[in-house]
């Protein structure tokens, strides 16, 4: 009985704490998204299953544009299987900090806030699972974690889950073209 009560009073207090974008506002280099996502930008990642068994990995090649408030990013993906992706970010400016962003296979509105170095995105993604007539869509909960590094580097660390269970992670490492 003491055992199950420990595992209770430790889901509720971790369930309780929660990391926030404020707790990186003295971190440096300040990441300006519009800054940092304008232009080219490649990454490199890699999908893991719950367990953490890397199950997929891929390239995107990233080009921005912003006008004002508004700015749109054309994401072109290249899985170790083959397969090609595409997806059109359309993000806006909300507030000093805060960003919204819309694409195809995206449910609703995400919601982003930026603090220091760290910028936190949230939103909800249509993902499919399967082949042919096996294939579904699954709406995954998406929390991703952006940390810039330098200039150059940005870091991505995405969470996802289902029913608040973690069904699978996303690693990704940004990279800017160095300035000629």
């Amino acid at each position: 009985m003491r055992f199950l009560s420990f595992i209770l009073v430790t889901l509720f207090i971790s369930g309780c704490s929660s990391i926030s974008p404020k707790d990186y506002a003295q971190e440096e280099p300040k990441l300006v998204l519009e800054n940092y996502l304008n232009g080219k930008v490649e990454a490199h990642g890699m999908v893991s299953d719950r367990s953490g068994k890397v199950i997929r990995r891929f390239t995107v090649t990233l080009n921005g544009t912003w006008t004002g408030n508004e700015g749109v990013l054309d994401e072109d993906f290249v899985w170790s299987d083959g397969e090609k992706q595409k997806r059109v970010w359309k993000l806006t400016k909300t507030g000093d900090t805060t960003y919204e962003g819309r694409a195809d296979d995206v449910v609703g509105v995400a919601v982003g806030e930026t603090s220091g170095n760290a910028f936190r995105f949230k939103y909800v993604l249509q993902v499919p699972v399967g082949k042919g007539d096996d294939k579904k869509i699954y709406d995954i909960d998406v929390d991703d974690w952006m940390y810039l590094i330098d200039d150059r580097v940005l870091l991505n660390r995405t969470v996802m889950t289902k029913f608040g269970f973690k069904v699978g992670e996303v690693f990704l490492s940004f990279t800017k073209p160095v300035a000629k």
